[in-house]
């Protein structure tokens, strides 16, 4: 699975000009299933974004996890969106091919497992985008950081 992650002070995403997700302090996560991607790889990608460092300390060192941050009186919000464009492929020529991702039933499939497990594991806010829907994804990147994450299947 493929990840793009962004801090930010607060996002949000719309469909049809109605907000469907919005988060405060937290992370933007758009998350992409690739063919041959399993529950397996969404869990690793999952408990990586949970722990992963991005947030400042008292002292301003990263050293915080989405989980240590105060959002208003909660831990940091995760925002999920998914997003196959991230399995773009642009090495033969100047369209992209989209033929990595994950077919559009196993993709939502996988989303929704990944949005699922976040729901459970995650102590904060868990927010969503609509799968295959039209979105606008607005946001306030803080930092700014953005940092891609993939997890590959097992072989």
């Amino acid at each position: 699975m493929i990840s793009v992650l962004q801090r930010v002070r607060s996002a949000r995403v719309e469909v049809d000009g109605e907000t469907v997700g919005a988060i405060g302090p937290g992370l933007l996560v758009l998350v992409c299933a690739e063919q041959g991607d399993t529950q397996a790889e969404g869990d690793k990608l999952l408990a990586k974004i949970l722990k992963l460092r991005i947030f400042s300390d008292a002292q301003g060192k990263m050293n915080l996890s989405v989980q240590d941050i105060d959002g208003a009186g909660t831990v940091g919000g995760l925002l999920i969106v998914s997003q196959f464009t991230l399995a773009a492929d642009v090495s033969g020529g100047n369209r992209p091919s989209f033929t990595g991702a994950a077919a559009p039933e196993d993709g939502r499939r996988l989303y929704e497992g990944f949005v699922d497990a976040a729901r459970r594991a995650h102590g904060g806010v868990v927010q969503t985008g609509i799968f295959a829907a039209d979105m606008q994804v607005h946001l306030v990147n803080d930092g700014p950081v953005t940092i891609p994450l993939r997890i590959a299947p097992a072989v």
